[in-house]
Order: C-alpha cells, then sequence, then structure tokens
C-alpha cells in the first residue's frame, strides 16, 4: 500500500481527497501546527518528508485571493520548497498538486482547452499557480511531478470565496431571515464546474497511476455552463422563490476576471489517469446547498 503525504488535508479540496484516498493508501495529514508550508523552509520540510518516507507527496493547499506576494507564497513558493524536499528527501517519490484553469487566462469562446495550448495568465492568481507549474515541469529529472490542472472545484463544504459559495451563503441569510430577494453581481459568464468529489477521484488517480506520461492534466467537467443557470439552479434547490438580482458590483476574484468562457478538454486525463467526471451538475449544486443549509441548521439550533 502506499504512503501518501499529503498537505491540506482539511480543507475544501482535501478533506475530499482524503477520503477518496483513504481505502487506498496510509495517509499522513500534518496540520497547519504540525507543519504550515507557508512559513516551513526547507530543511525541516525535507526532515518531514525523511521521516514519512511517503511514495506519494500531495499539496491541496492554497488560496483563493490575496495579494500578488500572498499569491506567490502560497502557490510557488511552497512549490519550490516541495520540490526541494522531495528531491532530497524522496526521490523515487511522486509529487502531486493541485493548479488552477487560472493559468490557461482567455481562451477562444466557444472550444475547450488543452494542455498543449498557450497560458496566458492575466494576473497574480494564475501566474502563481503557472509558474508552481513550470517548477513542477523542471523538476521532472529530480522526482516523479504531475500537476493536476483543476477548472472550478464545487460541491459540498465550498467556501464563500467563489460565486456559488456567495450565493449560498446569501441563500442561507435569506431563509434565515425571510428575505425575498438577494443580490449577485453579474453571472453572464460560462465556467467548467467540476464537482470536488471527482476531483477527489482524479488526485486518486494520480496517485496509484505506476507511471504517467506527462506532467499536466486539465481536470474539469468538459462542459461551459452559464453561471447564472447555475446560481438559479441553487436557488431552485434551496426552495428560494425570490429575486436573484444582478445589480451588485462585480465581485468575482481576480484569478476569473476578464475570462468570459472556459470548457476543459479532459481528454489526456481520460486516457493516461483512466479518470472522467461522474457526477452531473445537479448532484453537485445539490450537494453544495445540503451542506450549507446544515451548516444553517447548525448555526440555528446554537442560537
Amino acid at each position: 500500500m502506499s504512503t501518501v503525504l499529503l498537505f491540506g488535508a482539511n480543507g475544501f479540496l482535501g478533506r475530499h481527497v482524503r477520503a477518496a484516498l483513504a481505502p487506498h493508501a496510509s495517509l499522513v495529514c500534518p496540520g497547519r501546527a504540525d507543519c504550515d508550508l507557508l512559513t516551513t523552509g526547507v530543511a525541516p520540510l525535507t526532515d518531514l518528508v525523511r521521516d514519512v518516507r511517503p511514495t506519494v507527496v500531495v499539496n491541496c493547499t492554497g488560496r483563493l485571493d490575496g495579494s500578488a506576494e500572498q499569491l506567490l507564497q502560497a502557490h510557488t513558493l511552497v512549490t519550490a520548497r516541495l520540490v526541494d524536499a522531495v528531491a532530497h528527501a524522496a526521490p523515487g517519490a511522486r509529487l502531486v498538486r493541485l493548479g488552477s484553469a487560472g493559468e490557461y487566462g482567455q481562451v477562444p469562446v466557444g472550444r475547450s482547452v488543452s494542455e498543449s495550448d498557450p497560458a496566458r495568465p492575466l494576473g497574480a492568481y494564475g501566474l502563481s499557480h503557472l509558474t508552481a507549474t513550470r517548477l513542477m515541469e523542471l523538476a521532472t529529472d529530480r522526482l516523479d511531478a504531475v500537476v493536476l490542472r483543476v477548472f472550478n472545484p464545487v460541491g459540498p463544504g465550498l467556501p464563500a470565496t467563489g460565486v456559488l459559495g456567495r450565493v449560498a451563503r446569501l441563500l442561507a441569510d435569506a431563509r434565515r431571515s425571510g428575505a425575498h430577494r438577494i443580490e449577485v453581481g453579474p453571472l453572464d459568464a460560462y465556467r467548467d464546474f467540476v464537482d470536488v468529489r471527482d476531483v477527489a477521484l482524479a488526485v486518486r488517480a494520480a496517485v496509484l497511476a505506476p507511471t504517467l506520461p506527462r506532467v499536466v492534466y486539465n481536470i474539469g467537467s468538459g462542459v461551459a455552463v452559464p453561471v447564472r443557470e447555475v446560481v438559479h439552479a441553487l436557488a431552485a434547490e434551496a426552495g428560494f422563490a425570490g429575486t436573484v438580482s444582478e445589480t451588485s458590483p462585480a465581485t468575482g476574484a481576480e484569478r476569473s476576471a476578464g475570462v468570459p468562457w472556459i470548457r476543459a478538454d479532459v481528454t489526456a486525463a481520460r486516457q493516461d489517469l483512466g479518470w472522467s467526471p461522474l457526477l452531473d451538475l445537479a448532484e453537485t449544486v445539490r450537494g453544495v446547498w445540503t451542506e450549507a443549509s446544515d451548516d444553517l441548521s447548525l448555526t440555528s439550533s446554537k442560537g
């Protein structure tokens, strides 16, 4: 059985990855108190890897917003440290990191983007991920490097930093207060929403694959959906019969600004990982609201 050193196991992505890997690998999941990748230097990180002796290291940490310095630290510098630590302490191990569709920047409307398409990020978020991906590509002579370029992950536990997470919180607040109107920003973009549980299965596939012929794999649904359509589906799932008004200023994160359309070509993941998305958007939306409403019930009971 593989030994997997999993960072970020308690986060939105990480907790689902942990659940997917648990039956198939021996997991070591250091918490932030044990090893904060933002502050831990290469030497103690190398010691940790040497102590664990993993066959695979998976990094599910990162941040969705912040200053350019914070984003570069969270993605690029953390990756640089992990590459050095794994190369020194476990050179035969595989290092798996979760990248982002933000690495591509603007893509032609109406076509899917593949791993061979140019990556031209529009801001610090995408650039920090792309630089981390480049570090992984340069490290292939030192370790077994794999980047899963995740598109728009959604599902149970979705944080409020993305549009659907914000809408779920607004709907929960409306249900609590009896409001009949929520205000959001413009919803006219098209996004490739992939269920976080499918992302976790992609990570599992990358962990368990004996060999992989490439470094970068797109992980998405392969379908571009209007954000407005998904927001209204979430409102319907919540039983909200009021108005969803797009009158708020644009609140989309810098990572997605200026990208009206994106859709993943997941052919490579299907061929090399044996992975395809399994959950449809209706089930994903149900999962988002179920957990959001559970949190609402918990809050209400405490009140």
